[in-house]
């Protein structure tokens, strides 16, 4: 602390950082929710989330989060918004730093943190009732994914490093709830640059086996 600064002259509001991860599993988007074990909002699901600490950025501190209840790093992590309306937690008041996190579904280790008593995921159409404003965080979230579907390559953070055009197609169509035209897709999809042939074809499936293709970065890209 500087000397001489007085920290007790203004108010001090708290900090928190919720994430919402989401991911597909069994052709649904699915969305990370824990209950919470103690008040306020005690036996109410929540998104994984907590205060963040004095030595670290929120970056750091959502994927510490994160971490502690899933075991997951190195994914795509993003900013969402900050909800900052001042009775939106009754103990104190709590400023809340969202972000937006997207995996592909694998084995993970997933656990309640010590002030959650479960965790598991849901799907984003029978979610229950949310604890302090997530159902406002939740849908801002959800939008932003989908807005984010039709500028930006983020759709990779929800796929395996090798994919066809069909799994890349069914994720859009997951995510937007509604059907594509398959043709009109694949030929904007192609046009982006975004992807790149693996040069292989999948083995999976009764049909005939599919191009396999990758995005050409793991990190946010932009079109023009």
């Amino acid at each position: 602390m500087m000397k001489g600064y007085d920290v007790t002259k203004y108010d001090r509001p708290s900090v928190a950082l919720d994430v919402l991860l989401f991911t597909i599993q069994e052709n649904q988007l699915q969305i990370l929710l824990v209950k919470r074990k103690e008040e306020p909002f005690q036996g109410e699901w929540a998104f994984p989330g907590g205060f963040v600490k004095m030595n670290e950025s929120l970056e750091v501190g959502a994927a510490r989060e994160l971490r502690e209840e899933t075991g997951l790093k190195d994914i795509y992590l993003e900013q969402l918004y900050t909800f900052g309306n001042p009775k939106r937690d009754p103990r104190t008041r709590v400023i809340s730093v969202a972000y937006l996190a997207l995996a592909a579904k694998t084995d993970w280790a997933i656990k309640a943190s010590t002030d959650a008593s479960e965790a598991k995921f849901w799907p984003v159409s029978k979610l229950p009732k949310l604890a302090f404003d997530h159902q406002e965080i939740f849908e801002y979230g959800l939008s932003r994914l989908g807005s984010k579907l039709n500028y930006t390559n983020i759709a990779f953070g929800l796929l395996p490093d090798q994919f066809t055009l069909t799994e890349l197609q069914n994720t859009y169509e997951i995510i937007l709830n509604k059907k594509l035209d398959k043709r009109n897709f694949r030929k904007k999809i192609l046009s982006t640059d975004l992807l790149t042939s693996v040069g292989q074809k999948s083995s999976l499936g009764a049909h005939r086996p599919a191009e396999l293709f990758r995005f050409k970065k793991k990190e946010i890209e932009y079109l023009n």
